[in-house]
């Protein structure tokens, strides 16, 4: 059997780290590996050289396990003609003693030592020491599993770790490698999953650590703005399903906050002719559709801004007591008029637009009618027209009656008295 020995310590001040006198630093020759394990784990090595009783001479191996101490493997070995570390058959005597039976014999010759990971030794002192290094790093490796497992579980992710077991305590791969093997699993590409989408887009893939705090800003945005929980449950795995869309689409969480903001603040919580001019044009809508369509990525927050001022252009009319259609609406939106230009012109017009129709009824001149109004007020094509159809039949009232117009110039402000 190998012996353990304390031996004087020669202190090296080149390293600063003491090793048994007679040792050299650092790894045995790798071609005794095979039998005696990695050096790896041992500070430096000592080869010494014996006499069997056959009269040949052998070696044996002494490994410093630390700073002060030793140990001797008690197999023999020599070199072959080629060169090639060879353990010896028997030897008699290795000079300590301890490798032969009463009778003279070795009673270890000629067995065989497997490790757990496959490998063989015909010495009984190397092998007991390499398989007690790997059981104490496998035991490292479950105790940093669990750790690590207990971690990600806190955030939903148990599922991915314990995908990974097997070859986080049972393998032997770099970090590199192991890195590969965990992208590679079932359950790293469903909890991920929106990032096989962003490549074939041409985005980058997020990085785990990316994903996660994309996801936490999502949720935060939606918290605030008082979303219930079912837009942003998790299932078993972590995964936020009302979440894949917007990471797939590259949507940022200022972005989310955009077309939340305008679903809420200007459709869904606005003033009542909003809402009635949004239900006019969408007959069946609700406002879990309305929420549902600008959360959605495909719907580019510049058409969801289109839309919802379209019906901020409805609601104006509706709140001067005036009506328009969709597609009236939506050609006063892509005129630029938004929802104050559309609050102010549909003021004017409700000011002179009755008056305007009775005098073009009464002079028997084309009919003076809201479309014509909004034409003049909003400045879009054939403004020019509509303008001088009005200073028309001002002009004729004025002439009647020698005094002011109902529907002054300053684009039919007030509807004045002074008769037809």
């Amino acid at each position: 059997m190998a012996t353990k020995q304390t031996i004087p310590v020669r202190e090296d001040a080149g390293l600063g780290q003491g090793l048994p006198t007679g040792f050299t630093r650092g790894a045995f020759p790798k071609g005794l590996e095979k039998f005696f394990g990695s050096s790896d784990s041992f500070l430096g090595y000592r080869i010494e050289t014996f006499k069997g009783k056959d009269g040949k001479t052998y070696n044996q191996l002494s490994v410093a396990t630390g700073p002060g101490s030793s140990q001797t493997f008690g197999a023999a070995f020599s070199q072959d003609s080629n060169g090639e570390y060879v353990i010896a058959s028997s030897v008699g005597s290795n000079g300590n003693g301890d490798s032969e039976d009463e009778d003279g014999s070795d009673s270890s010759v000629g067995k065989i030592y497997t490790a757990s990971d496959g490998k063989t030794f015909t010495n009984s002192d190397a092998f007991t020491v390499y398989q007690s290094g790997l059981d104490e790093k496998k035991a490292n490796k479950v105790s940093a599993y669990n750790l690590l497992y207990d971690e990600f579980d806190k955030y939903g992710l148990g599922t991915l770790v314990s995908d990974i077991r097997n070859i986080l305590v049972e393998g032997s791969l770099d970090p590199a490698e192991f890195a590969l093997k965990v992208r590679g699993t079932d359950a790293y590409k469903a909890r991920f999953i929106a990032n096989e989408a962003r490549l074939a887009k041409g985005l980058k893939a997020l990085s785990p650590a990316q994903y996660i705090a994309l996801e936490d800003q999502y949720q935060e945005v939606m918290r605030q703005y008082g979303l219930p929980e079912s837009y942003y449950a998790k299932s078993g795995t972590g995964v936020q399903e009302g979440f894949r869309k917007l990471i797939e689409n590259d949507v940022s969480n200022i972005e989310l906050e955009d077309r939340i903001s305008t679903a809420q603040k200007r459709v869904i919580n606005a003033n009542p002719e909003v809402t009635q001019a949004i239900r006019q044009f969408y007959p069946d809508i609700t406002n879990a559709d309305i929420l549902a369509y600008t959360l959605d990525p495909k719907n580019a927050i510049e058409n969801i801004n289109r839309k919802v001022t379209t019906a901020e252009i409805g609601g104006a009319a509706i709140q001067s007591g005036l009506q328009t259609g969709l597609t009236r609406a939506e050609q006063l939106q892509a005129a630029g008029v938004d929802k104050a230009a559309a609050q102010k012109g549909y003021g004017t017009i409700a000011g002179g637009l009755q008056r305007g129709s009775q005098l073009a009824s009464i002079y028997g001149e084309d009919p003076y009618t809201q479309t014509t109004a909004e034409t003049e007020v909003f400045n879009i094509a054939g403004a020019q027209g509509a303008r001088k159809q009005r200073q028309k039949i001002t002009g004729l009232e004025k002439a009647t009656f020698g005094g002011q117009s109902g529907i002054s110039s300053g684009a039919l402000t007030r509807d004045r008295a002074g008769g037809y």
